[in-house]
């Protein structure tokens, strides 16, 4: 045997040893496959800030998963999305709340690719239809006699700085020695008055029928707390995670189960008789100089923010609603509300502006 042919001879066994002419030896090619989807293929009645997921049943190659390959379309015209990717799940989130009553198609197509460069076998086709929203949103939460208040409080309402409110006060069952800051008119009867305020300040001391007539607006604004916070089917559920900064909000009931940050901007668009109705499960924060605008014919009068925890609005904000909050609210100074302040615990004002809506 001459040098050339051993030398061929080694190079064959060193390829059978590897295995490069073993079949049995060869990597077995799994096809990737989407193991499921969310929401639903065909579901209706979909929230209108819903995601749209796709779970693969092996990790793909993240380059993949992109916006060309993820799509979700109404009809012909593509949703604007942002496309994410983690686990073995995509996330495809739209820029903007959904139409309402509209059938939406997603797509996951072929290009999506696992590690190993492998092709679904087919593209993932899925349709939901959302929820059917009434133009004019929820019904207007009934305030009772608390509507007769524009601040209205349990234990305490204080002010420091240049307050001035329109509209009437109302404390109970704390006395009016609680109404701090305002140099309330002595001696009162069944109402006191202030420089402060253009209307009437109530407290649970004064004549009769004053102390009834608080405690029934007490109870009234429990009762508005409780009707807000049990309203069913939302519209639009944990929109922003809680931070709704930039957004255009549409008439409806919105749920959140953490707090709702307002860093600088909201807008409220709808008409005269529309509603809007925020279940809040913790805190509402209201950043400095943050403002919230209505357009369209929008009323202050129609907007209900039901709280469970405290509500604090910033420094020069501008706040649009009737806050119905479980404890406090707080505005810090040079804030103004256009609407109503009805805390079952206290409300503290600085320099602040409240106008009845």
């Amino acid at each position: 045997m001459n040098r050339t042919t051993m030398l061929l001879a080694t190079a064959m066994l060193v390829s059978a040893a590897c295995g490069k002419d073993d079949p049995i030896a060869d990597p077995i090619t799994t096809v990737p496959s989407v193991t499921s989807i969310g929401p639903k293929s065909a579901a209706t009645n979909v929230i209108r800030n819903a995601t749209v997921t796709a779970t693969f049943s092996e990790t793909m190659a993240l380059a993949t998963i992109n916006g060309t390959n993820f799509t979700l379309k109404a009809g012909a015209t593509a949703v604007p999305a942002a496309v994410s990717y983690a686990g073995t799940t995509a996330t495809l989130t739209p820029n903007a709340i959904l139409a309402a009553n509209t059938v939406y198609t997603a797509t996951v197509s072929t290009g999506v690719r696992d590690l190993q460069g492998d092709s679904l076998a087919s593209a993932k086709v899925w349709t939901f239809k959302t929820v059917a929203t009434p133009v004019t949103g929820p019904a207007v939460v009934n305030l009772g006699t608390a509507i007769n208040y524009v601040i209205l409080a349990k234990s305490a309402i204080t002010t420091t700085g240049t307050t001035a409110v329109t509209g009437d006060l109302g404390l109970s069952p704390a006395a009016a020695t609680y109404i701090t800051g305002f140099a309330l008119s002595a001696p009162p009867t069944t109402y006191s008055t202030s420089a402060r305020v253009t209307g009437k300040v109530y407290a649970a001391n004064y004549a009769v029928p004053t102390p009834a007539n608080l405690t029934t607006a007490v109870l009234d604004m429990q009762t508005a707390y409780v009707a807000a916070a049990g309203r069913a089917i939302p519209d639009f559920v944990n929109l922003g995670a809680g931070n709704i900064q930039g957004m255009t909000l549409v008439p409806g009931l919105y749920k959140w189960s953490t707090g709702v940050l307002i860093p600088s901007a909201v807008t409220l668009s709808g008409g005269a008789n529309d509603v809007w109705i925020f279940q809040i499960a913790q805190g509402l924060t209201v950043s400095n100089a943050a403002i919230i605008t209505l357009t369209g014919g929008a009323q202050a009068k129609n907007v209900f923010w039901q709280v469970a925890g405290a509500a604090t609005l910033g420094t020069t904000s501008q706040f649009k609603g009737i806050i119905l909050c479980k404890t406090n609210i707080a505005f810090n100074t040079g804030s103004t509300i256009v609407g109503r302040a009805l805390a079952q615990t206290a409300v503290t004002l600085n320099a602040t502006t409240v106008t009845n809506p």
